[in-house]
């Protein structure tokens, strides 16, 4: 390789649903024996579910598939009703690692249902995201992907609210957006936008290096929604060589001048380390930071109550005041730094 520079997005990698995540499931493995169950993949990155694997979490596709009375986690994309509530009947322990952005559009398809809309969904057919939210409301909702599929809607006599998946690209969410409230007037809209602001801030990353760039390296996982919005985008933004890679090994051997790098939401920082040592700039490695990202979602309710009942007990045991327990807080550490430790066990 004759690289000369490597031009690094910020953000990249991990996004804050992602962080919650992986530390609720890190603590989980800590805390039960193996095995424990999770319910889809935590995230969509092999390494990360690879590591969890190798610690004896079993990833599951069938909340019928775990033995009763086993510790459950459910993953970060948000799962159906019926299946949150199979998991708390047959799960000694279970946690919703859902990402409160898909929390929210969940709470939006069921509002709108309520008050009787048809929902428009924007969202990527089979995706675990979208599976479950479309069965917040499955009689109320459609879902489509193109303005293609929107023309090809019937006219409806309720009024129309349109929702999406939260890891679309804005090139993908746009233009069906527009077809839809062309087609529905007076379509609702939530006051705040559902795609993910982290989505949003990678693109723009990408976005602001990508002219400079000879080639662009997303890494991230092909079944990863996110990934594959920031590969396209650089695909569309008319950078010669783009590619996708999920080690470092499966960079090309040929790569030259300026090249660029980002991750995408579910993408350890620890690939990315590999990439910009196995590309080597001779220059040197420059930032590209569009904005600070600093959103934090704290680690799952029923983990937070259990960590302080913990605390309380072990001081009530040792003769100190209960009232002066605190908790560790986890914003001291970055989930790729809990993978890492996981991996030297």
């Amino acid at each position: 390789m004759d690289v000369d520079r490597v031009l690094l997005a910020e953000p990249r990698g991990f996004c804050a649903g992602v962080e919650m995540a992986i530390k609720a499931l890190a603590w989980m493995v800590r805390t039960f024996p193996a095995p424990v169950y999770c319910y889809h993949e935590i995230v969509h990155n092999r390494i990360v579910v690879e590591r969890f694997e190798h610690l004896g979490v079993i990833f599951v596709d069938d909340i019928a598939d775990v033995p009763v009375g086993s510790p459950i986690m459910l993953s970060a994309h948000g799962s159906a009703p019926e299946v949150v509530a199979a998991a708390r009947a047959r799960g000694s322990y279970v946690v919703d690692s859902v990402c409160p952005l898909v929390t929210k559009v969940h709470h939006e398809v069921k509002v709108r249902a309520g008050k009787g809309f048809r929902i428009v969904y924007v969202g990527h057919e089979g995706h675990e995201e979208a599976v479950g939210t479309m069965a917040v409301a499955p009689d109320s909702i459609s879902r489509v992907e193109s303005v293609a599929e929107v023309e090809a809607l019937p006219e409806f006599d309720e009024p129309v609210a349109l929702l999406a998946q939260t890891t679309l690209s804005h090139r993908d969410w746009e233009g069906v957006a527009e077809a839809v409230k062309v087609k529905y007037p007076g379509t609702w809209t939530p006051g705040r936008s559902d795609l993910c602001f982290a989505t949003t801030n990678r693109q723009s990353a990408l976005m602001a290096m990508a002219h400079r760039c000879d080639a662009i390296v997303v890494i991230g996982s092909a079944n990863s929604s996110n990934t594959r919005a920031l590969e396209k985008l650089a695909i569309e933004a008319g950078a010669d060589r783009v590619y996708r890679v999920n080690h470092a090994d499966e960079l090309p051997d040929d790569l030259t001048g300026i090249v660029g790098v980002t991750a995408g939401a579910s993408a350890p920082e620890e690939l990315v380390d590999a990439v910009i040592a196995r590309l080597a700039p001779r220059e040197g490695v420059e930032d590209v930071r569009v904005t600070e990202e600093d959103e934090y979602f704290p680690p799952p309710r029923n983990i937070r109550e259990l960590q302080s009942a913990i605390g309380v007990a072990v001081a009530t045991m040792l003769g100190a005041d209960p009232a002066e327990v605190s908790l560790v807080d986890d914003r001291q550490r970055a989930a790729s730094e809990v993978l890492e430790a996981l991996r030297l066990g």
